[in-house]
């Protein structure tokens, strides 16, 4: 599992002009899945995620969670997290989780934040979307699942 968080004064997702998740201040998180993933890894990431200190604190430092802040989240599935682009110019995707299995093991993830005390807005699983956000600092953190 992969994810890529971005500190944010705000973001939303837009499908169809239509707005379908939307914060202020929080984490902009992109979501891709890979064939080994399961629910204890997602768990696992959710809770990682939850406990990031990147927040400023009142010296300026980077020392709070998304809690002290009082953040949201906006979650918006990702497969392309997953590209592979060692042969030629035009990505493959074979590590990233089918949609079918991965539609799943995505709303998990956001249960399982939600279950963590966040609130957590989305966009639509396997939509055309229109993301808008303003990355804070700019602070942009990847976890892997691999990593951790």
């Amino acid at each position: 599992m992969r994810l890529v968080i971005q500190r944010v004064s705000r973001a939303s997702c837009t499908i169809d002009n239509k707005v379908t998740g939307e914060i202020g201040n929080g984490f902009m998180v992109l979501v891709g899945l890979t064939h080994s993933d399961d629910e204890k890894i997602v768990k696992k990431m959710a809770e990682k995620m939850s406990k990031l200190r990147i927040f400023e604190d009142e010296n300026g430092k980077i020392n709070r969670s998304i809690y002290d802040a009082g953040g949201d989240v906006l979650s918006i599935s990702q497969f392309t997290l997953y590209a592979d682009c060692k042969k030629g110019n035009r990505p493959s995707f074979d590590k990233a989780m089918p949609g079918n299995l991965s539609s799943g093991l995505y709303d998990y993830f956001n249960e399982c934040l939600r279950g963590l005390g966040l609130k957590v807005e989305t966009g639509i699983f396997g939509a055309d979307m229109k993301i808008d956000l303003c990355n804070d600092g700019p602070i942009t953190i990847i976890l892997d699942s691999e990593e951790l």
